[in-house]
């Protein structure tokens, strides 16, 4: 992925608490930036999704022309076999041409009838002759023709396997880092794990995800010690790997959002003010680059458990941390072909 700044979304928290103070248009102008990186955000998992796609493309692109390539090999033989066939006819029908031309020198001055009946079987013989000659051309030519077929379809292939190689060690190469990232994060909060926070690994990025009950109090945005301490590790392993991008996203449940007073309006501005808060605690007193932080409000719309349950509303309440590797050298690998 491209390394894009980002650090506008950090100022979504000013914007939100300061909105009486800013003016509508350069409002509109921070929402659209926001929509603008999300846009970037879906683009690069659709592509890396397209990404696996067509390496599945190209194996089955590549068992098709290996099905080819035997066909023609197969071909190859059956003509090289009727070549090796009329060679063997064309022999003994010039044995019996030469075995004739023999015998008319020895009845030339015997018997005229059986010399005219020698002489027409010569001349068959020679007509045969000249067929089995036009058919071994013929079988040559179409063996040229199917050798350079098949020349041309295994250079296909080797720069097929060469490509498909080169795409799938870059792919293999992004998993191991992707796992090695997944164990680092893994072993820094090792203590939090299955307290409330789990690490997975999905579609070539590392998942964290933290209950709402790590992290903040029901319907609040402020994050307790015990969450505080749990994102100042995940810091720590961010501040190590500089090239990885970090997206921050809030979500909620479908309980209607009650602010009171507050200045916040729904469920959409407290999923997005979550998001910003554990920005701020992330960038607190560490050498993350801003840039590579987006932050992020999803309300209660894509809940991980849609039955409305206490426990399904409990489990959706929750903010997820996804960490995505730099996947430059592979986007310049396929733009290469």
């Amino acid at each position: 992925m491209n390394k894009i700044a980002v650090n506008i979304f950090g100022l979504a928290f000013i914007v939100i608490f300061s909105m009486s103070c800013v003016s509508g248009k350069k409002y509109s102008s921070l929402q659209d930036t926001s929509k603008q990186f999300m846009n970037e955000r879906d683009a690069f998992k659709t592509g890396n999704i397209g990404l696996e796609m067509q390496n599945k493309e190209y194996a089955e692109k590549l068992a098709t022309m290996e099905k080819e390539m035997a066909s023609v090999k197969k071909d190859i033989s059956a003509a090289q076999s009727s070549r090796d066939k009329a060679v063997d006819n064309f022999n003994k029908i010039s044995g019996k041409y030469n075995e004739l031309q023999n015998a008319q020198e020895d009845l030339v001055k015997g018997n005229v009838k059986e010399t005219q009946k020698l002489l027409t079987e010569l001349q068959a013989a020679q007509e045969n002759l000249q067929k089995k000659e036009d058919l071994l051309h013929q079988l040559e030519q179409t063996l040229d023709t199917k050798k350079a077929s098949l020349d041309e379809l295994t250079f296909e292939l080797e720069k097929r396997n060469a490509r498909l190689a080169e795409l799938e060690k870059i792919l293999d190469a992004q998993k191991k880092m992707v796992q090695e990232l997944k164990n680092k994060v893994s072993e820094a909060l090792l203590g939090f794990e299955n307290n409330g926070l789990t690490v997975t690994n999905k579609n070539g990025k590392v998942y964290v995800s933290l209950d709402e009950k790590l992290l903040f109090k029901s319907a609040s945005y402020d994050i307790d010690v015990n969450g505080r301490n749990a994102l100042k590790k995940l810091a720590g392993v961010l501040e190590k790997n500089s090239d990885i991008q970090v997206m921050i996203e809030g979500y909620t449940d479908n309980v209607p959002y009650n602010p009171g007073a507050g200045q916040l309006k729904d469920n959409w501005d407290l999923s997005v003010k979550r998001a910003t808060t554990v920005v701020r605690v992330l960038l607190e007193g560490s050498k993350i680059d801003p840039k590579r932080l987006t932050a992020s409000g999803r309300s209660q719309y894509l809940p991980v458990d849609d039955s409305n349950s206490a426990e399904a509303r409990q489990k959706n309440r929750r903010t997820e941390i996804i960490l995505t590797p730099d996947l430059t050298e592979l986007y310049q690998l396929i733009n290469k072909y």
